[in-house]
């Protein structure tokens, strides 16, 4: 198999087999999940429950610490905290608003949607690259993280990192001929949808699920989530 063959094939039936498996796969997450279901509250709300949870996702979207509350908490690890927030804005920006991904977007779900200028996009996949080192770094340099890091941590770091790298050496078409980084890039993606199913990565299906009900819980203790 010559590359040419190796990029149709990762491209093709990989990417629909890793595309399925992402699909089904969450979607098995999820039922399980809310079968699980949650406990009746019998005591009376001491707070409107519908106003406590749409808080506590509002307050969830506030990335930097303009807030005491959440300033406390980024005081306790700032690394962590801002380059975990760094990295999340520049995957959310990458993904979803690079004009090469809203084509497989488009080429998945039939529409698309308006892009950013590629240095943009080239800002916020240089920015993420650099907070996933700053992240793995931090694992391993704090002593209490390195104790609670296992190996399937250290995994989820890798398998989303080298998407970012791929991505950013094709479109600067470094390192390797166009054709190879390209390969290796969507077979990093494939990997990528592989993987989140199996790993802590999927916790961001339960976002709109578990935030909403923390929040109600606390309201209707009459407690700040």
């Amino acid at each position: 198999m010559n590359w040419t063959d190796a990029m149709h094939f990762v491209r093709g039936p990989l990417f629909s087999a890793a595309l399925l498996f992402f699909i089904f796969g969450m979607l098995y997450r999820l039922v399980t999940v809310i079968a699980l279901g949650w406990k009746r509250d019998h005591a009376p709300a001491k707070s409107s429950k519908v106003v406590g949870g749409v808080l506590n996702v509002l307050r969830s979207a506030i990335i930097f610490p303009f807030v005491p509350r959440i300033r406390e908490a980024a005081n306790r690890n700032p690394i962590t905290y801002l380059a975990g927030g760094i990295f999340h804005v520049g995957l959310f920006v990458v993904v979803m608003l690079g004009a090469a991904h809203v084509l497989a977007w488009e080429s998945v779900l039939g529409f698309r949607w308006p892009t950013l200028p590629l240095p943009i996009i080239d800002f916020f996949a240089a920015i993420s690259i650099i907070a996933l080192i700053v992240l793995f770094y931090n694992r391993l340099s704090n002593p209490v993280l390195r104790l609670l890091t296992r190996t399937p941590d250290y995994i989820n770091l890798l398998v989303v990192f080298l998407p970012f790298l791929t991505g950013f050496f094709m479109t600067h078409r470094l390192l390797l001929p166009y054709e190879r980084i390209y390969t290796i890039h969507v077979l990093t993606v494939d990997i990528l949808l592989i993987w989140i199913p199996l790993s802590r990565i999927s916790h961001f299906m339960f976002y709109f699920i578990t935030k909403p009900r923390h929040g109600a819980r606390f309201a209707q203790r009459g407690a700040k989530p």
